[in-house]
């Protein structure tokens, strides 16, 4: 017990880092066993946040009163979202009902394709393990089928909560715009008076967390929008479904990318076979990763994210097997959270100072 009581009086010695901590334990607490019934505030405290750095911006660049750019602000952020709703989802949805319908003919074609294998490589291959990775493909398929049916089954029955969510977090969003800084005042006055530590990592965390969702949301809008181009100019079915895919696979640093690449190249294949155009393809496709990659996301994050890849991929882990989603998409910046608190946590006393000076004369 003395080793344990010896390290928290080391690391909690100061009384900001014990309000500090106090104050993390409640936020986590809050997110992690009441997530799901505040999904709608949370996500319009994430939408709020995105729209908040806009609203800023108008007003040093254009100053004028701050109801007014929210306001306009809000009115552009709902015409966006009609937008989405009403144009780019049918059209996506319906894609996605196209591939489907079309999944029967192209598994007949992969599994062509796997039986001819034997004749054209048979000292690679042989007819027992074709057979053998044809059934494993078929019972994963089976399987993924019946996920998907669950999926819709509950996607269904979520209809009413969706539409709540569509009223709810518009609302919600509005409302933290507008009394914004009676909400910080109420949250200022809440906190112990003397919390410099908190409000010492909040403000890294802010400048950090601002610089990266909106840099990351300029990334996903750049990464989709030069996709689709793309790949509409190519002739790639599917394109909008495909490039949506592979703009929101940003979210996901490195898994992203190993993940949309496989529905983007089968897709590819089973249209145009080994051609031209499947090499054409995949060429644009990896120069977009590559440009995203090497040129957009050093542009964007070069002040932002200083981490490891493995840190980034066990954030996203870790982050995104606690809360799904918004886990994924906040993976990084709380993986900074978490830095910015070990880097501005009160120093501990060295253990060499509380020993006993010996005298060896």
């Amino acid at each position: 017990m003395k080793i344990i009581s010896d390290w928290f009086l080391r690391f909690f010695n100061d009384p900001q880092a014990v309000i500090l901590t106090v104050m993390l334990a409640i936020v986590a607490s809050v997110i992690l066993f009441m997530g799901r019934d505040l999904a709608p505030v949370l996500a319009s405290l994430v939408i709020a946040y995105l729209l908040d750095g806009v609203i800023q911006f108008l007003q040093r660049s254009l100053r004028l009163p701050r109801l007014l750019w929210t306001i306009v602000v809000f009115v552009f952020f709902l015409a966006f979202v009609l937008l989405l709703l009403f144009g780019l989802l049918p059209l996506a949805s319906r894609q996605l009902s196209q591939l489907i319908q079309q999944f029967p003919n192209m598994i007949i074609r992969g599994q062509n394709l796997l039986l001819s294998l034997p004749a054209l490589y048979p000292e690679f291959v042989s007819e027992p393990q074709v057979l053998d990775i044809i059934t494993s493909l078929r019972a994963e398929i089976a399987t993924l089928g019946q996920n998907v049916l669950s999926w819709s089954l509950a996607a269904g029955m979520g209809v009413i909560t969706i539409i709540i969510y569509l009223v709810l977090v518009p609302l919600l969003v509005f409302f933290f715009l507008k009394d914004k800084d009676l909400i910080l005042c109420w949250l200022h006055s809440s906190l112990p008076q003397d919390h410099t530590l908190a409000q010492k990592v909040w403000r890294e965390v802010d400048q950090q967390m601002g610089k990266y969702v909106h840099g990351k949301f300029m990334e996903i809008m750049v990464v989709w929008i030069s996709t689709y181009i793309a790949f509409a100019y190519i002739g790639l079915q599917y394109s909008i479904l495909l490039a949506l895919m592979v703009g929101l696979s940003v979210i996901v640093p490195y898994i992203g990318f190993a993940l949309v690449t496989v529905p983007v190249a089968l897709v590819a294949f089973f249209q145009w076979g080994w051609s031209s155009e499947f090499l054409w393809l995949m060429c644009i496709y990896l120069i977009v990763q590559g440009v995203d990659g090497n040129v957009l996301v050093p542009l964007l994050f070069s002040e932002v994210v200083d981490l490891h890849p493995i840190v980034i991929i066990v954030a996203v882990l870790v982050f995104g097997g606690l809360w799904g989603f918004w886990g994924v998409f906040f993976a990084i910046p709380l993986a900074t959270v978490i830095k910015s608190i070990f880097k501005a946590w009160p120093k501990p006393l060295p253990i060499l100072a509380s020993l006993p000076i010996l005298d060896i004369d």
